[in-house]
């Protein structure tokens, strides 16, 4: 009877290898994982925003509408629960994207009217602040660009005969994926030319 079982269990488990159980656990695994790395960039981005508003306030509070603009978009980033489930959902992905992009736009802007203040481009705490940014972004970059190309490897492992009929079986449905239509501009890290001459003061 143990053996009886033993082959049956076996037998059981190369069925469904061969049906792509397995390989969808494994894709699976791996967006979870590249999900992760994306979420963890992003939130070493948030951190950095309020010293970086800090720094800046100090030597430009005249720009309150720009500052205001980040502290909101970096509210909204983390008013936002980025667990695995979000991959579930994709309105609740579509918003987690949303958000982000909010504060990129932000972060452009503020980096934009920085450009009007040589003393602030000057400053120690907001050039080291500033690396740390441009860092930042080209990581952010780097992890959505694994992050889409595991989405698409799942995608596809769950569309595909015979795994299409397991996924269906146990539920596993295609993730939503970062859209690509701005993705060249996204990967743009934001930069100061800190060499560039300055234009005028706007006017008081």
């Amino acid at each position: 009877m143990r053996k009886l079982w033993t082959v049956l269990a076996a037998l059981a488990t190369l069925s469904l290898t061969n049906c792509g159980y397995n390989a969808i656990q494994s894709t699976d695994e791996q967006v979870k994982s590249a999900w992760s790395e994306v979420v963890n960039q992003y939130q070493r981005r948030a951190d950095l925003v309020p010293n970086l508003v800090n720094s800046v306030k100090g030597f430009a509070q005249q720009e309150k509408d720009v500052l205001l603009g980040v502290t909101n978009a970096r509210a909204k980033v983390g008013g936002i629960q980025a667990t695995p489930e979000v991959l579930n959902d994709p309105a609740a992905f579509q918003k987690f994207q949303a958000a982000q992009g909010e504060l990129s736009g932000a972060l452009s802007r503020l980096l934009v009217v920085t450009e009007n203040y040589p003393q602030l481009k000057s400053d120690a705490l907001f050039t080291n602040l500033m690396a740390q940014l441009e860092g930042t972004e080209n990581r952010i970059t780097v992890a959505r660009n694994r992050y889409i190309k595991t989405v698409q490897d799942y995608n596809v492992g769950v569309r595909t005969f015979p795994n299409n009929l397991t996924a269906m079986l146990f539920g596993y449905k295609e993730k939503p994926n970062f859209s690509v239509a701005n993705e060249g501009e996204i990967s743009t890290a934001p930069k100061v030319d800190f060499n560039a001459p300055a234009p005028a003061a706007p006017a008081k």
